[in-house]
């Protein structure tokens, strides 16, 4: 039996408001089943995640993180995504890794922002200036068309050099200023230890918190959790697991009633700004579920474009 192999061909096919419309879908049928385990020589890493929905299927996505790589002119990351029918357990398709990575990612945290930031919200801070800042600025012009965006790295010649590739984006060296401006902070960073601090938000501000995935890893301080409302993509995939969020529960600065919801509340209206002068943050976990959401997505508009006369 074929099935497809889809790659990021597909790409210019996709839209961003469809696919939070199908994570918002994907969110209304029985809870996933998740889990991920690793693998590890020296120092890389073999990382697969898994995800069951009943009535989407399954999904298995696989990592390889190798940190030399880039040495030899190849992406650290790298890996496959397979798409599985849930009816028989049949492979349906193979889809392009770094498609679905960038288009979950992007997408998880449109979503938040969708639900969590004040509709009104123009002014954006990217903090960081890689490969998801350029896909999250894609990704919120479809949800604020009119934004504008002030761009923020370590080195603030990336961050010059993304700015000046895009439309409407600026470049500053003034973190402090380019937070407490913004309606919506975007980190997208790598970093171990907080780069934004709790004293520079401002009421009704809204930050999308992407860039730690490990148990070491900080984006905020502790005060800035402390002065917000709390969301997460998933529960599951995020309190137990990423530093954001485990390391300031271990050690009673929140507790885990202080996470409001996550977006299997999203219809219950819990998933939404209490206030219009709250600040909101969303951790984004980023869990193989929204993998298995994007690539179905994914496989649907590649029926839709082979289907074409």
């Amino acid at each position: 039996m074929t099935f497809p192999i889809i790659s990021a061909d597909i790409e210019p096919q996709l839209n961003w408001l469809e696919l939070i419309a199908a994570m918002e879908r994907g969110h209304r049928l029985p809870k996933a089943e998740i889990t991920d385990s690793f693998l590890y020589r020296r120092g890389d890493t073999l990382l697969s995640r898994a995800a069951w929905i009943d009535g989407l299927g399954a999904l298995v996505k696989t990592a390889t993180i190798f940190p030399d790589n880039p040495m030899q002119g190849l992406p650290s990351v790298n890996g496959g995504v397979s798409l599985y029918s849930d009816t028989d357990g049949t492979l349906q398709a193979s889809v392009d890794f770094h498609l679905v990575t960038k288009w979950k990612t992007a997408g998880d945290s449109a979503l938040a922002a969708r639900h969590l930031a004040r509709p009104e919200s123009r002014k954006i801070t990217l903090v960081g200036a890689g490969a998801v800042a350029r896909s999250m600025y894609s990704a919120y012009r479809a949800v604020f068309p009119d934004a504008e965006f002030t761009i923020w790295s370590r080195r603030f010649s990336a961050a010059t050099e993304l700015a000046g590739a895009l439309t409407g984006a600026t470049a500053t060296e003034d973190l402090q200023r380019a937070v407490t401006q913004a309606d919506i902070i975007c980190t997208a960073t790598m970093s171990t230890t907080p780069v934004i601090r709790g004293e520079w938000l401002c009421p009704g501000q809204h930050l999308d918190l992407i860039g730690a995935y490990r148990a070491d890893m900080r984006e905020v301080d502790d005060t800035a959790l402390q002065r917000a409302a709390l969301f997460v993509d998933s529960r599951d995939t995020t309190l137990d697991h990423i530093g954001e969020l485990k390391d300031p529960l271990s050690r009673g600065v929140i507790n885990p009633n202080d996470v409001l919801a996550d977006y299997y509340d999203i219809d219950s209206s819990l998933f939404s700004r209490p206030s219009n002068e709250a600040i909101t943050i969303c951790k984004n976990g980023g869990g193989a579920h929204l993998d298995l959401m994007t690539s179905r997505y994914i496989l649907s508009k590649w029926y839709d474009y082979t289907s074409q006369p």
